[in-house]
């Protein structure tokens, strides 16, 4: 497959038009947007809506199109994604346990930069930015955390700082869509392909707008209730911006866990890096004798909400291996009992 220049400024390079040899006869293109079973996909001969069988392509996919004798197309093949972000269904504690959907999402494929969005606000949400870090961690691309609405911060110092320490690993950076502060830094960040994450309000679509130098999101007034914007992405879609492309999300309240192990460990490197001084190797930080994490809190080195979350967040993750174990033995066991039937009626006919 050769290349053009409008494919290259969608991400195409040599490894996907290397995958792209056993297509032959088909057109690549990247989807920019997933709706009601048809996506939009972007080629280098325009904008194409086309439909697909089997599993639903993600926006950030490069997919294979085949042209139909109608005139119509379909997604004939989705190719190998890079990276993958994935949530679990929403698990709710009760006095029970944990409860729940433990299915999995993918919000956005092939992305190599995660901007986790969080307002700058007296309720900023450092469970969540710790959350979405284990999700983005795990998807293989890189997270960084932005602080949006910067100008409305009372204390953005210590604000950054606090942020800071509950994103190890992780770049923390202010911005403001109305002074222009920290735009230029983040463009320079949001290179390739970047995904926003965060809860509505935060001014995802706002960002959008100021990487991309032009409206290309609509947004809402601000309420003055609370200085959050009224949410209104309702989709996940792609959208071009110099030097990179990014797809705006949907605001989240709540998202789920899902085959997060490495991500957790990665968005909690603080904690691992003291269990690694525990005395007892299965440490679970709770009453045991020489315990790293423990005395870190005891002495104030760690802060106790960072460990209630990471226990609350490996609780979490845990309930959603298992549920997931048991729905995959309990389709395996449905898909049995199928082909013993229709074993049975062969036999019989």
């Amino acid at each position: 497959m050769s290349f053009t220049p409008f494919l290259s400024s969608l991400g195409w390079d040599e490894a996907w038009a290397s995958s792209f040899i056993s297509y032959a006869g088909l057109e690549p293109g990247r989807v920019a947007r997933v709706d009601r079973g048809r996506c939009d996909v972007l080629t280098e001969h325009g904008d194409i809506q086309a439909g697909w069988r089997g599993a639903p392509p993600s926006a950030g996919d490069w997919v294979a199109l085949r042209e139909l004798p109608d005139g119509g197309h379909q997604v004939a093949a989705i190719l190998p994604r890079r990276t993958a972000l994935v949530r679990g269904g929403v698990a709710r504690e009760s006095r029970g346990g944990l409860s729940g959907d433990s299915q999995g999402q993918l919000l956005a494929a092939n992305v190599d930069v995660v901007l986790i969005v969080e307002p700058a606000s007296p309720d900023t949400g450092l469970a969540r930015i710790e959350r979405l870090l284990a999700l983005a961690w795990q998807s293989g691309a890189t997270p960084y955390v932005i602080i949006t609405k910067a100008d409305l911060a009372a204390d953005l110092p210590g604000l950054l700082e606090t942020v800071t320490a509950a994103a190890p690993g992780a770049d923390v950076h202010a911005v403001s869509a109305v002074t222009g502060e920290g735009i230029d830094a983040v463009r320079a960040l949001a290179t390739g392909t970047s995904v926003l994450l965060g809860p509505s309000g935060a001014g995802k679509s706002t960002l959008v707008n100021a990487l991309a130098g032009e409206d290309v999101m609509r947004t809402q007034e601000i309420r003055a209730s609370d200085g959050r914007g009224r949410h209104t992405t309702t989709h996940r879609e792609l959208v071009m911006v110099p030097g990179g492309l990014v797809i705006d999300t949907p605001g989240v309240r709540r998202v789920g866990l899902y085959e997060v192990e490495e991500g957790l460990a990665q968005a909690f490197a603080d904690i691992e890096d003291l269990a690694a001084e525990c005395r007892f190797g299965d440490c679970a930080h709770t009453a045991e004798p020489g315990c790293a994490v423990l005395a870190a809190v005891e002495s104030g080195d760690l802060p106790e909400r960072r460990l209630t979350g990471w226990r609350k967040l490996r609780r979490e993750a845990e309930w959603m291996a298992s549920r997931t174990d048991a729905r995959l033995r309990s389709e395996r066991t449905r898909r049995y009992r199928l082909t013993t039937r229709q074993s049975r009626r062969d036999r019989s006919s």
